[in-house]
């Protein structure tokens, strides 16, 4: 499959907008985070939290989907591949891996501490809040470095891959 210059830039322009989203949410994930476990105010913990849960049930989930799967296509339909370069193939399971924390550990840890609050607990867990969003970060700061670094060069079939197109060239020309 082969995206015309149109749809592929086009599906560009998602993918990045989505990726730049993912952060910022998380930025802003981190600084509520970072704001419930230093306050000693009960509203201001409170409010943190529970704005961590909007954030995490509806924006962190629908632009890390968005981000993958737009990925995805565009590694497929471009002539990068998903596994011809380490770059690319390091970003999708980064970004796998990174939406399913943010599904099975971010949601959760984020859930458990409005809960704690709720049952009248007192103050969450800074691993419940923090945690997630550091490490979330982290991850995306690397992608995003390497996305415009592009290092490391070709994988095995990104090799195999070019002599093929090359042998393919010189039989025609």
């Amino acid at each position: 499959m082969k995206l015309q210059r149109r749809p592929r830039r086009a599906l560009l322009v998602v993918h990045v907008a989505a990726s730049a989203c993912w952060l910022g949410v998380t930025l802003g994930l981190l600084a509520l985070a970072v704001t419930a476990t230093t306050t000693g105010a009960g509203a201001a913990v409170e409010a943190s939290a529970r704005s961590m849960k909007l954030f995490a049930d509806w924006l962190v989930i629908p632009l890390a989907l968005l981000t993958l799967f737009s990925g995805l296509v565009l590694s497929l339909g471009t002539p990068w591949g998903l596994a011809r370069h380490r770059w690319i193939y390091v970003k999708f399971w980064l970004t796998l891996a990174t939406t399913a924390a943010s599904i099975f550990a971010l949601r959760p840890g984020v859930d458990g501490a409005v809960a704690t609050l709720a049952a009248g607990g007192g103050v969450p867990r800074a691993t419940d809040l923090l945690a997630g969003p550091i490490a979330s970060l982290t991850s995306y700061v690397f992608m995003t470095a390497i996305s415009v670094l592009k290092p490391w060069g070709l994988t095995r079939r990104g090799r195999k891959h070019r002599v093929t197109a090359r042998k393919a060239v010189d039989a025609t020309g």
